[in-house]
């Protein structure tokens, strides 16, 4: 019979990923806590952001922390790629108007 330890990174009750070393597992839980810490502060942005959207955008902008941080310092985006969120079906892209100030459905 064999053993296999697994770190799960949970959140809100919620398995989020599954890990073979902790180190990894680590890594992700300190990706998430600065998603939840990004997400918070976009809440106080001049643009209204649906919850999902600010997740997301917290989320990308978490993963992304090396490529932002060196935008931020002044320099150019690296040619690197870009690590994309998995999109789920229910994402969808929402503007507001400046006319009305009404959320509306972007056509795809």
């Amino acid at each position: 019979m064999a053993v296999e330890v697994k770190y799960v990174v949970v959140r809100n009750g919620e398995e989020k990923m599954t890990f073979a070393n902790k180190k990894e597992a680590d890594a992700y839980d300190k990706m998430l806590d600065l998603a939840d810490g990004l997400g918070e502060w976009l809440q106080q942005a001049p643009v209204t952001l649906e919850e999902e959207q600010r997740e997301a955008l917290s989320l990308f902008l978490a993963e992304n922390k090396d490529m932002l941080s060196q935008i931020l310092r002044g320099g150019a985006a690296p040619q690197e790629t870009v690590k994309k969120p998995a999109k789920s079906k229910t994402d969808k892209m929402v503007l507001l108007s400046e006319e009305d100030a009404e959320p509306r459905e972007q056509a795809a």
